[in-house]
């Protein structure tokens, strides 16, 4: 299974894209579509510019990184929006905590409980501290896990 064009919307919409390395709400240098590394694993730092062109591939590659550590880590067959909401969440919070979530713990005991949704809404902070537009960002990603079309 690949993200879909809605997945990539998402992601996008929810990133920016920015040309100039900046400081995110967490502290860590970031560039292009949210990107805080680059495909070779190379931190983004301070200075660094990227062409757009350049970062819709690094988002492409970035994304087919984490498709390929999710389908190791996810147990169970998923359905292609449930799929385009993990790899958003994935994108954001990176495969470690993925990996160490209870929402991937939930999701492969069965992926229709209805308390996903509920894990995905908890990671609304950086630093700490509540986000608005992380709030944003999960519940765009739990309404679609749960096969909505609409969200708040």
């Amino acid at each position: 299974m690949r993200i879909s064009e809605k997945g990539i919307d998402i992601i996008k919409k929810h990133e920016g894209y920015r040309s100039n390395a900046y400081l995110c709400p967490a502290g860590v240098w970031t560039i292009g579509w949210g990107n805080t590394f680059y495909s070779d694993g190379t931190k983004v730092k301070e200075g660094d510019f990227i062409y757009t062109r350049d970062a819709n591939q690094l988002l492409m590659n970035i994304i087919n990184q984490f498709e390929i550590k999710a389908k190791e880590l996810v147990e169970v067959d998923l359905q292609q929006h449930q799929w385009d909401a993990i790899i958003s969440f994935i994108y954001n919070i990176g495969i470690g905590n993925f990996r160490r979530s209870t929402l991937l713990k939930k999701l492969n005991e069965n992926p229709n409980d209805p308390t996903i949704i509920h894990e995905f809404l908890r990671w609304n902070k950086a630093g700490g501290k509540i986000l608005k537009g992380l709030k944003k960002r999960r519940n765009q990603e739990a309404y679609l896990f749960n096969g909505e079309t609409s969200w708040k």
